[in-house]
């Protein structure tokens, strides 16, 4: 089967501004103290978390967070132990709701069908959508230093669909993916 893109501009369109309507990726930061070694550590623990009045459903956003650190941690070849740590994690949270505004709208739309073709155009008028923006931040800290070598950020838009432990996880993967691995010492 032949597909004839010069018959079909409309499809063609619809294909292209659907590629451009894709949410953006969430903004990922992350920095590593210019002078840590990370040849030097093997084990990692968590930092002591501070009393908290969280509900029910932030305790298992939090349990989601560690579980998915800790997996991240382990792939890069740290141990996790209470004991003695060379590494302490920790991490924060924030949300704040932002203001999106799309002043205005148009849109174009070509088709043809057999012998006939058609046309239109669209004006939309503006639009304000409200949105809650969160932030994850990750801190590696030196145990005996008591200093930071690491850190890393995710933000983007929330959506209680993305809070399940599989969306948490890759999050969590992404505003990590800069820590270094686990390196033997020379």
């Amino acid at each position: 089967m032949t597909i004839n893109l010069i018959r079909m501009p409309g499809l063609l369109l619809v294909a292209l501004l659907a590629a451009c309507t894709t949410p953006p990726p969430p903004d990922h930061q992350s920095q590593t103290a210019p002078d840590a070694d990370f040849s030097r550590y093997s084990s990692f623990g968590w930092q002591a978390a501070p009393a908290s009045t969280a509900d029910q459903p932030m305790r298992l956003l939090d349990t989601n967070i560690r579980n998915a650190i800790r997996a991240e941690m382990t792939r890069r070849g740290y141990a996790e132990t209470e004991a003695k740590p060379d590494l302490r994690v920790a991490w924060e949270t924030a949300a704040d709701e932002r203001v999106k505004s799309n002043p205005f709208r148009i849109g174009i739309g070509l088709g043809s069908f057999g012998s006939n073709v058609g046309g239109s155009v669209n004006v939309g008028s503006p639009s304000v959508q409200s949105y809650r923006e969160g932030r994850l931040i990750i801190h590696v800290v030196d145990a005996a230093a008591n200093r930071e070598l690491w850190f890393g950020s995710i933000a983007g838009s929330i959506e209680k669909s993305r809070l399940d432990a599989d969306a948490v996880a890759r999050a969590v993967a992404l505003a990590m993916q800069d820590l270094p691995a686990r390196t033997a010492a020379p």
